[in-house]
């Protein structure tokens, strides 16, 4: 299950974890980012140990989704050992997702 996350620091969040993060920057009210809900559930189940699928409401952490330079919603940023390696903005069907983020896992 994808985890909706509250921290104190964002930065040690994603470089404390030994397997990449995938980020997803949604809002509530956006639609797109509901269609994603669904389809980053199928990714979570389909990679799993692989990597881990983190949501960050960017209504809650606006300083966060400026610094990332968030300006679409939904936009995804996989993270591996701290650093943005892949980002994806819009929806994608859980299939191109999936085929998109093991050639970077």
């Amino acid at each position: 299950m994808a985890v909706k996350k509250q921290f104190s620091n964002f930065e040690e969040l994603i470089a404390g974890s030994e397997i990449p993060l995938l980020v997803d920057f949604y809002a509530p009210w956006c639609g797109p980012c509901q269609m994603m809900a669904g389809i980053l559930e199928q990714v979570n189940t389909a990679m799993q140990g692989k990597l881990k699928v983190v949501k960050i409401n960017t209504d809650n952490y606006p300083a966060l989704a400026s610094q990332h330079g968030i300006e679409a919603l939904p936009t995804l940023v996989l993270f591996k050992q701290g650093q943005p390696v892949d980002r994806i903005e819009g929806v994608l069907t859980s299939e191109k997702l999936i085929q998109r983020l093991q050639a970077l896992v």
